[in-house]
């Protein structure tokens, strides 16, 4: 009895070893897997943080190309949609065009006219006026015509041209000296108004006159681009894919054929 309990008891304690050995191999191989796992999610997510790109783009030299840009941002969507909704002909796509860009150069001429003169006050020296110099002022002239003409209107007559001529519609001069299709010129009038006070807002921001200078002439050249390319998008329209059972339905419900519809199943 006391051998067969000996060889018992070792038994016992060689299977205990054996399970003690077992667990530890299992909680060594899930540890490796942890860490293995962490190490793969730590790569993972520096891999994308490196494929990122840089969202933060590098400002230009030129403030006045930062400023446009930023005024692009504002004012292409929204010349985008209106020019995409002349679809009847070209000629409206093309005098919506010309009536933005010569709305644009009308507004920002004199605000430019006024810089350029203030340089020239601030390079040429004022000239000293000679006081005892004798100087010839004209109040009036009197051969003058107008002042020979009498106006026989009425009051009434005269308030109702007044009203007539504050009754022009304020798109004939928006569109004054430009021609195109009327359709066109009315949508750009629309237009403009929605962006106007933008462009004014960000050419005054800008003093120095390389600045100002560059942004004019940029602002054009991209309008003319961003004309270009929306023109482009609408031309290269796809048509819509097909295939031979559609063909084959199309063509025998046709009522010339005097077929009924066809409905396939699936």
């Amino acid at each position: 009895m006391k051998q067969e309990e000996e060889k018992a008891l070792r038994e016992n304690i060689r299977h205990l070893i054996q399970h003690v050995k077992l667990k530890k191999a299992d909680e060594e191989g899930a540890l490796r897997s942890v860490i293995r796992q962490f190490m793969d999610h730590e790569l993972s997510e520096i891999m994308q943080e490196a494929s990122v790109p840089d969202v933060d783009p590098v400002p230009n030299k030129s403030t006045g190309i930062n400023v446009l840009e930023e005024l692009l941002k504002k004012i292409i969507p929204v010349l985008e949609v209106d020019y995409k909704s002349l679809t009847t002909n070209n000629e409206q796509r093309l005098s919506f065009r010309s009536h933005i860009i010569n709305a644009v150069v009308n507004t920002l001429t004199p605000a430019r006219v006024n810089t350029a003169a203030g340089d020239e006050e601030s390079i040429e020296p004022l000239q000293e006026i000679d006081m005892d110099e004798e100087i010839d002022v004209v109040v009036g002239d009197e051969d003058s015509g107008d002042e020979k003409f009498i106006d026989i209107r009425t009051d009434s007559e005269k308030s109702a041209d007044e009203d007539e001529k504050e009754e022009e519609d304020p798109r004939d001069t928006f569109g004054a000296g430009v021609d195109g299709d009327e359709t066109g010129r009315n949508v750009a009038y629309q237009c403009f108004k929605k962006i106007e006070s933008s462009i004014i807002d960000s050419y005054e921001l800008l003093s120095d006159p390389e600045d100002q200078e560059l942004f004019y002439d940029y602002l054009i050249a991209n309008l003319k681009l961003y004309f270009d390319k929306f023109e482009g998008e609408l031309a290269s329209s796809v048509d819509e894919p097909t295939n031979q059972a559609y063909d084959m339905a199309k063509s025998t419900s046709d009522p010339a054929h005097g077929a009924e519809d066809v409905e396939l199943e699936f």
